[in-house]
């Protein structure tokens, strides 16, 4: 027995569960936005933050991280179990083709699980929908919850994309923007990072031209 899942926002960073192997690829047709509710970790039911989930689009992809659990059903069930709880905010698994980088035509996987979310308000108290730039990043530069600040989520997404060298032009973006709502200086990732960033990175393979970072010299971000 075995399953595939694939993450594409903080899973790619922090999975938090005990699995067997890790690629890192891309899924068709499909991009992040912003749209989705967190009211249990980075939010709270009054003050909820905004957190990705993917929505179809024709032509598009997404970069994240697809991990493997093997090993039995105990095991499996285990790790279902805690995506399930952690991802309580997606109502739906879709299945998908994985990729890995330089493939394009056959897959690497099918049938891989990935958590996505109903674009539906009425069906989906969760989902928030598309808002103007300015207006998410106020939204997420005050939001917090138990496992820290919404700001730190995009942060770390940020860096997360950086680091496996396909940077999301949408997720700098809106964490640049966040940047300036805060008014503060860095690129929003501890100090002893950011000697990370200083190497070349791969360019997406996708239809979006990737923006430069801000570039300024240090602020906190905490992971969950």
């Amino acid at each position: 027995m075995v399953f595939w899942v694939f993450g594409y926002g903080s899973l790619v960073w922090n999975p938090g569960f005990e699995y067997d192997e890790k690629m890192i690829g891309y899924i068709k047709n499909y991009r992040r936005v912003f749209d989705l509710a967190c009211i249990d970790h980075r939010g709270t039911p009054e003050h909820p933050a905004r957190t990705c989930t993917i929505e179809y689009k024709e032509g598009a992809i997404c970069w994240g991280a697809v991990y493997c659990v093997r090993g039995g059903e105990e095991k499996e069930r285990l790790a279902m179990a805690y995506l399930e709880k952690r991802e309580c905010e997606y109502d739906t698994k879709t299945t998908v083709d994985f990729f890995k980088e330089g493939e394009i035509d056959e897959p690497t996987l099918s049938g891989v699980i990935v958590f996505t979310s109903t674009p539906d308000k009425e069906s989906n108290k969760y989902y928030l929908g598309p808002a103007p730039l300015e207006d998410m990043a106020r939204q997420i530069a005050t939001a917090f919850g138990p496992c820290g600040n919404n700001r730190d989520y995009v942060f770390l997404l940020e860096k997360a994309m950086f680091d496996i060298g396909h940077e999301d032009d949408m997720v700098i973006e809106l964490a640049n923007e966040v940047r300036k709502v805060l008014g503060i200086t860095g690129l929003g990732i501890p100090k002893e990072s950011t000697s990370r960033l200083k190497g070349p990175s791969h360019k997406p393979k996708s239809p979006i031209s990737p923006r430069k970072l801000l570039s300024f010299p240090g602020a906190i971000a905490m992971d969950s």
